[in-house]
């Protein structure tokens, strides 16, 4: 399915604020209840795919194994707001390599060298990759409308 999108990015721009955001990538799965789950987590995307990692025993490692469609939002929690939604399929695979999650540790945390870091990548083998191939994408952008204001 080709990629869809909507709003006022252009292909070239959602890129960009994808590949250079650091803010958790807000994921929403189906529950078993058919109620949508919304966890953060961290991600890397490149230009195609966004990859995140989470531990085999997860509810969101669960979740994706019931339904692999998924909702995501990228979006800074303080105006003025912009952002990138959008609609996506997610794949698991083993992430016993450990590239993405150092990727993303130096990301986040700016290396591997923290107690986290550590701690993450002494359980790599039991983390999964998840693969999230976007099939609409929509965004927007209200800072040249909220320029100025005064939220107060």
């Amino acid at each position: 399915m080709a990629l869809a999108l909507k709003g006022p990015w252009g292909k070239t721009e959602i890129d960009a604020y994808l590949q250079h955001s650091t803010f958790p990538l807000r994921l929403a799965c189906v529950g078993e209840d058919g109620f949508p789950r919304v966890v953060s987590v961290w991600y890397i995307f490149d230009g195609e795919y966004f990859r995140c990692v989470s531990h085999r025993s997860s509810q969101l490692i669960r979740l994706l194994e019931r339904s692999d469609r998924v909702g995501f939002e990228l979006a800074p929690n303080e105006p003025p707001y912009h952002g990138v939604r959008g609609q996506g399929i997610a794949r698991l695979s083993s992430a016993a390599d450990g590239e993405v999650l150092r990727e993303m540790l130096q990301r986040y945390l700016g290396g591997t060298d923290s107690k986290l870091g550590s701690w993450l990548l002494s359980r790599v083998e039991d983390e999964i990759l998840i693969t999230i191939e976007p099939l609409r994408l929509f965004t927007w952008d209200y800072r040249e409308r909220m320029a100025g204001s005064d939220p107060a």
